[in-house]
């Protein structure tokens, strides 16, 4: 007692309150091993419980409360905290999988990992909910990860390594509003407060099946009045657990039946059957009588060959339909004459590998009082105050907006338990992404993911805090869901295929790039086109005359005629890369409306509607084709000193425009005017092209072009190729116009 009383401060109040007694244990651990520093037992003087569940909290509070006296004067202390435990018969569990795609190969981080958890416990709460036909309100107690996935494939610790998918599959373990409120308020009655509330099977694992047997495949039978509850073991952790409704009382009221004793009396009977040859009792008329142990024996045979067939099928059950290599049994039914035998015999296992644990599990359990025998009876009790010091859980009290919720505190509780147990959405507590946009471009698949909205506003008694801030009793938590981002929208010229993808033609001798029209199922659209769902894009390779006017913003004087790659063309030809065009154009007037060529809202014309395979051959094969055009200048910008600088079109022939007291040079292109061709003077003019001496004539004036009339150059063979001209060893426009005696340089030259 010396030791005791020295270590007072450190003592763990335990109490077993089962459906026939109570049991309290108070003791303290030093090192592996725990002394009991006292135990007392009192069994219920009516049946306050009936299988596991408490019916009448004031009499069971009472029994509390006496055997809480009896330790107090046994300690010479004063008990106000204690650990208890639930049975098995109201626990629910729920063993589901779920997973968790990436959007791309990602390394797995721990916030994965609790993110894929919670996962787990929402799926399993909702299956719950829509197995739960009662009136009753679950809460979760724990949840055991039985499985990590890394694509599909089995990992022990899936932290670190990289994954497209991960998933689990884990057993998720409720307990019923009710239940802990009965014990909660049946303890309060006795002057306790519960410092620790775990579950039977788990109490009685802890002590019957130490850490490392649990790598093989174990079941524990804990054999109470009226529960029997298991659990299995297998690859280091508990795998599932269960409860049959069948236990030692249904073999007491078959001896109270058939003997007409009171159900006390008829404890005494089974218990004593199992100890000794003779049972000696007093029935209800006061007679006495003495009976071999074998009568009763074969009394309850019947029954203990249901209960035991009820648990070997649980147990198959829970082991995935087939048995598990042995067996323990713990509690006081399991002490019944031939119920291991029995186990072994349905569980199909060797009838050695079913056997009681008691006194071999008790080893490093030290008891004050002498005369209290290591049984399988002290197994549960034992292993509540154990718990304690591994587990230390209890229920906590929280406010979460606005209502007052209780949590099973497994000591890892945060905000998020919280929110979950409330039944606040899984969803709104992270940032949800708007709806994608899925489409096609050139064929090939592609996704625009929305934005992500904002995080949900956690706060606990005022402070804004993480949803991962570990939870505190009494707390005040507000969530404000977390909100969906705006949906994807994307536009063409935010394509890389738009912004990457140019083609370029010769207008007038000058090279213009444009960007490449974008066909969106089947029409075109602007760059500023909002992609929608399932559109179907195509960078398309051509142009038409038309459209290539609109991009440069000038008016064609189609009289004047169109010559593309040498051969007439109107608005409508097409043009691809390369293609030389000449025209005669004009920048639109100030202040005039810019219609676009075919359409008036501002959209592109498609050109012609279908383009056979013959055409488009053509085409392709004309895309190399360099042909002289006449002429547009650019008027070049006030500023500038290089013609290619132009910001618009010179009618063909015009003398560039000198601007001095207007605003751009623009404004002076748009007021030139356009010259219409009229019948040229006859006039020669000597030249020497490509080292050959060529005489021009037939028109008032000749512009380089016309050389082409009179050399042998095939125009046709550019082959991906620029072409070169050049005047006098200078750099020469199309249009330029040429004087006698000029020296003429016409070649192609490869681009590098």
């Amino acid at each position: 007692m010396d030791n005791a009383e020295q270590n007072a401060n450190q003592f763990v109040f335990g109490l077993d309150i089962g459906t026939r007694n109570v049991v309290g244990t108070v003791g303290y651990r030093e090192g592996k091993d725990f002394y009991v520093a006292a135990q007392y037992m009192k069994e219920h003087e009516t049946r306050a419980m009936l299988d596991g569940q408490i019916h009448d909290i004031g009499r069971v509070g009472r029994t509390i409360a006496e055997v809480k006296a009896e330790l107090e004067g046994q300690l010479e202390a004063k008990l106000t905290d204690v650990c208890i435990a639930a049975a098995g018969r109201v626990l629910k569990t729920v063993t589901t999988s779920v997973e968790y795609e990436f959007a791309e190969e990602t390394v797995v981080t721990a916030e994965h990992i609790h993110t894929l958890d919670l996962l787990g416990v929402d799926h399993a709460q909702q299956i719950l909910k829509e197995r739960n036909d009662t009136r009753y309100k679950f809460y979760c107690v724990g949840y055991s990860v039985v499985k990590y996935y890394i694509n599909d494939e089995v990992f022990s610790n899936i932290e670190g390594h990289k994954a497209e998918k991960i998933s689990e599959d884990v057993i998720v373990t409720f307990l019923p509003e009710d239940v802990v409120d009965g014990l909660y308020s049946a303890v309060g009655q006795a002057g306790l407060n519960v410092a620790n509330l775990t579950l039977e099977p788990i109490a009685a694992i802890n002590v019957a099946i130490p850490e490392a047997f649990r790598m093989l495949n174990i079941a524990l039978v804990d054999v109470g009045a009226g529960t029997s509850d298991i659990c299995v073991t297998r690859d280091g952790s508990i795998i599932a657990y269960g409860m049959i409704p069948y236990a030692g009382d249904e073999l007491t009221e078959l001896i109270v039946q058939h003997y007409l004793v009171d159900f006390n009396m008829a404890e005494h009977m089974k218990l004593t059957s199992g100890m000794a040859d003779e049972v000696e009792f007093t029935d209800i008329m006061s007679i006495t009588h003495t009976i071999p142990s074998e009568e009763i024996w074969d009394l309850t045979h019947d029954t203990v060959d249901k209960i035991t067939t009820e648990v070997a099928e649980k147990i198959k059950e829970l082991n995935g339909d087939k048995s598990v290599s042995a067996a323990f049994v713990v509690g006081g039914g399991g002490k019944i004459h031939g119920f291991t035998e029995m186990l072994a015999d349905k569980l199909e296992i060797p009838r050695e590998r079913v056997a009681l644990r008691g006194e071999e599990v008790l080893k490093e359990v030290h008891f004050a009082q002498e005369e209290i025998k290591k049984d399988p009876l002290l197994v549960t009790p034992i292993g509540i105050c154990l718990n304690y010091y591994d587990q230390k859980n209890n229920f906590i009290m929280v406010r979460f907006n606005g209502e007052r919720l209780k949590l099973y505190d497994n000591s890892h509780l945060t905000i998020v338990d919280a929110a979950l147990q409330a039944g606040f959405p899984n969803e709104a507590l992270f940032p949800r992404r708007g709806k994608a946009v899925e489409f096609t471009v050139n064929g090939k698949p592609r996704i625009v993911r929305g934005e992500p909205g904002e995080s949900a506003i956690v706060k606990v008694d005022g402070r804004v805090v993480s949803i991962n801030t570990p939870l505190v009793p009494n707390s005040e938590i507000t969530i404000e869901a977390s909100t969906i981002g705006k949906e994807a929208v994307s536009t063409i010229e935010q394509l890389d295929e738009y912004t990457s993808s140019t083609i370029t033609f010769q207008v007038n001798g000058i090279n213009i790039t444009c960007p490449k029209f974008v066909q969106v199922n089947g029409s075109l659209e602007p760059s500023n086109y909002v992609i929608q769902e399932g559109d179907e894009i195509e960078t398309r390779n051509f142009y038409t005359i038309g459209q290539l006017a609109e991009f440069m913003d000038v008016r064609i004087d189609e009289e004047a005629g169109i010559i593309l790659n040498g051969k007439p063309a109107d608005m409508g030809s097409l043009c691809y890369e390369n293609f030389e065009i000449e025209w005669s154009a004009s920048a639109y007037e100030s202040g005039e409306r810019h219609i676009s060529y075919g359409q008036a809202d501002h959209r592109f014309d498609a050109g012609p509607e279908e383009v056979s395979t013959e055409e488009s051959a053509d085409s392709a094969a004309e895309v190399h084709e360099t042909e002289a055009s006449v002429a547009a200048e650019s008027v070049t910008d006030e500023n500038a000193a290089d013609e290619n600088a132009a910001d618009g079109i010179q009618t063909a022939g015009a003398e560039p425009a000198v601007e001095t007291n207007t605003d751009s040079a623009a404004e002076a292109a748009a007021d030139a005017p356009v010259q219409k061709p009229t019948e040229p003077e006859s006039k020669e003019l000597h030249i020497i092209a490509n080292n050959q001496e060529i005489t021009l004539s037939g028109k008032e004036e000749y512009v380089f072009v016309d050389i082409f009339d009179y050399i042998d150059f095939d125009l046709s063979a550019s082959h991906g190729r620029a072409i070169v001209t050049l005047i006098n060893g200078v750099d020469a426009q199309y249009t330029q116009v040429l004087q006698d005696g000029d020296k003429i340089e016409v070649y192609w030259k490869e681009n590098y």
